[in-house]
């Protein structure tokens, strides 16, 4: 009787999200109510965990897992929505089910049984040291990339915004009280610190509103994207040499209270108001190419534009050699692993609905430049993807900002469509003209959470610098050597602050172009992770469960590779990035610095291009050899340990 119910509740929530999933794919013309959007996402979860991570438990690791949570996926579902609201939210979905998730656990549990050891060291010692050396290099040059475009979307929110500026900048004394509070005032009290924090927080938001309402406050905090930049250089350089409990634990905490509790509070006020998608299931861009937002087709740039949500190569890093050595037991790690890389998802199907419930041309209006706008302007009229002058002046004054036209990054449309469905929640209960602030709260919920990324990135990448220099110098190595650490992190801090700088400047927005290259590198550190992990399967002697990592493996290497090819070799201007140097006006002064810029980016993404494809080739001679006996199929485990742990 129960095992009846069992199959009668689970082929419920199954048809469930099958009918979900039909009225999302073949409704023509009227609206869809976002709900609808949100139960097909709610319901393949279920499902997937129930089941298939459940197989890959038991089938492939036995009772050994891993675990990960990484930062959630706020900004590409966003850009994807050029495409329509469909392609991304099913790659959300369904490539978190069979690829995220699947490479978060498998990559987690192989760490986990190594003690812990890192992407780069287990490929050394499960394949060779070829191997291993790539993998470093790989991590290495795709952390400088992630860093500068999440540092890019950060500046294209903030500036001339005094509003959020001065909510942000308050954000780091709060952190640092946070930190005196649990080191040295009340040491271990986090609930303390951390509600105290929460507090300040908001006191910081209703203070923006009154600084950017002061003629003379509002001047002192309003600055362009190149200033911006350089204080974000200065910021990350000096978060990357204080101590951790100082600034970058107490950021932590506050920036995982607000995520976790934004995110619920925005599902409960999408069910509450039932929100039309106002962005259609296609856009002729998902045809067409050349869209204002982001150029390229909806193959194969979809799937690189949302690389966190649905499969993300960073979230590698922190499977192996951080998350394990905090975890009390291995069967904690399918809800952790798996259920965490669940919840990055239905982050990202949230983002989706932000923005696809957002009038289509305020959407197009705020991601992408003037000139990008005019060049498309055919399409977008043809398509109805219209909107006024007036009307865009009139939404930037109801969200307290002087301007929201090409706001690109997607986070500001992001927090336009948040501040929408806040706003309406709090009108229902009585709650008037709170949209600047809802607006405003927004913005710092993106920003405060990426500014952690930054943080701790640049730290991360302080690291892997030390690491790989102490071969040649073995003092460079000690991580507590502090001239070691001064010039590892402005080594690191200078890569992406470049990269970061020539975004701002960009005439195309910057985001155009290193927004995929980003995508590319993030994706393309996934497939060396699933390739480790192959690797590890098949020297198990579970061959024949290969398939589980090899599937994503393909898919992933067909969709970075051609998506790198295009982005280098198109001769589309908008989209290749030779076309775009070639096409660069002469006379211009920046102009020798633009085409310098256009070819570094070629051969960044070329050099991760070739870093995978030689490890892809080493990995499958691997394969080739331990099938076919010619070599011996040794696994570098440490020998299982039974938990002290009673349950």
């Amino acid at each position: 009787m129960r095992r009846l119910g069992s199959i009668l509740l689970w082929g419920a929530i199954a048809a469930l999200g099958a009918l979900a999933f039909a009225l999302l794919a073949l409704a023509r013309g009227e609206s869809i109510n976002a709900a609808w959007l949100l139960i097909a996402a709610v319901c393949t979860y279920a499902v997937g965990y129930r089941f298939y991570s459940k197989f890959i438990a038991q089938r492939v690791f036995g009772h050994h897992f891993a675990a990960i949570a990484g930062p959630g996926p706020l900004v590409g579902p966003v850009l994807a929505a050029q495409f329509g609201f469909l392609p991304g939210t099913l790659w959300l979905v369904i490539g978190v089910v069979v690829g995220g998730a699947v490479q978060d656990l498998t990559i987690l549990c192989c760490s986990l049984r190594r003690d812990g050891k890192s992407l780069g060291q287990m490929a050394k010692e499960e394949i060779n040291a070829t191997a291993g050396v790539t993998a470093m290099l790989a991590v290495l040059f795709i952390m400088i990339i992630l860093l500068a475009v999440v540092g890019l979307i950060v500046v294209n929110a903030l500036k001339a915004s005094p509003w959020g500026l001065f909510t942000i900048a308050c954000t780091i004394p709060i952190a640092l009280l946070m930190g005196w509070w649990m080191r040295t005032w009340r040491p271990g009290k986090v609930g303390e610190a951390s509600l105290a924090g929460a507090a300040l927080l908001l006191l910081a938001l209703l203070g923006g509103g009154y600084v950017a309402g002061h003629p003379g406050l509002a001047a002192a905090f309003t600055h362009s994207g190149p200033a911006l930049t350089a204080m974000l250089i200065g910021y990350g350089f000096v978060a990357s040499v204080l101590p951790v409990w100082m600034l970058l634990t107490p950021r932590d905490y506050l920036s995982t209270f607000l995520k976790i509790s934004t995110v619920l509070i925005l599902a409960v006020a999408i069910l509450i108001l039932l929100p039309p998608l106002k962005m259609p299931a296609l856009t002729p861009f998902a045809t067409l190419g050349d869209g204002p937002v982001l150029a390229g087709k909806l193959f194969p740039f979809a799937f690189i534009t949302i690389a966190c949500g649905a499969i993300s190569g960073f979230h590698s890093l922190i499977a192996s050699g951080t998350t394990p050595k905090m975890l009390a037991r291995e069967r904690d790690a399918r809800l952790i692993g798996y259920g965490g890389m669940l919840m990055e998802s239905f982050v990202g199907v949230m983002a989706m609905i932000a923005a696809c419930t957002l009038d289509p041309g305020v959407y197009f209006a705020m991601n992408t430049t003037p000139a990008a706008l005019a060049q498309a302007s055919h399409v977008l009229g043809t398509a109805g993807f219209v909107v006024t002058p007036d009307a865009m002046q009139q939404l930037a004054q109801a969200m307290g900002e002087q301007t929201l036209i090409a706001r690109t990054g997607g986070a500001p449309s992001l927090a336009v469509g948040m501040a929408h469905i806040f706003a309406g929640v709090t009108s229902v209960l009585g709650g008037k003209g709170l949209t600047a602030l809802w607006y405003h709260f927004a913005i710092m919920f993106e920003a405060l959470f990426i500014l952690t990324t930054i943080d701790a990135g640049t730290r991360v990448g302080r690291f892997m610098l030390q690491e790989i220099l102490g071969h040649v110098w073995p003092r460079f190595g000690r991580t507590s050597w502090y001239p070691s650490v001064i010039v590892a992190s402005g080594a690191i801090v200078a890569g992406w602050g470049y990269f970061l700088y020539q975004g701002v400047v960009d005439p195309l927005g910057g985001i155009n172009s290193l927004w995929p290259l980003f995508g590319i590198a993030n994706q393309l550190l996934a497939a060396v992770a699933l390739c480790v992990a192959t690797t590890i399967i098949i020297k198990m002697g579970k061959a024949r469960y290969a398939w589980v990592t090899l599937t994503p493996l393909a898919w992933l290497i067909t969709v970075t590779m051609t998506a790198g090819w295009q982005l280098v070799f198109s001769g589309n201007a908008t989209l290749g990035l030779l076309a775009r140097a070639a096409a660069v006006d002469r006379g211009d002064p920046s102009a020798a610095q633009r085409i310098f810029n256009y070819r570094l980016d070629v051969f960044v993404a070329l050099l991760f291009m070739a870093v995978v494809v030689m490890l892809l080739i080493v990995s499958i001679r691997e394969w080739w050899l331990v099938l076919s006996n010619r070599k011996p199929a040794v696994v570098h485990e440490t020998p299982f340990v039974e938990s002290a742990y009673a349950d």
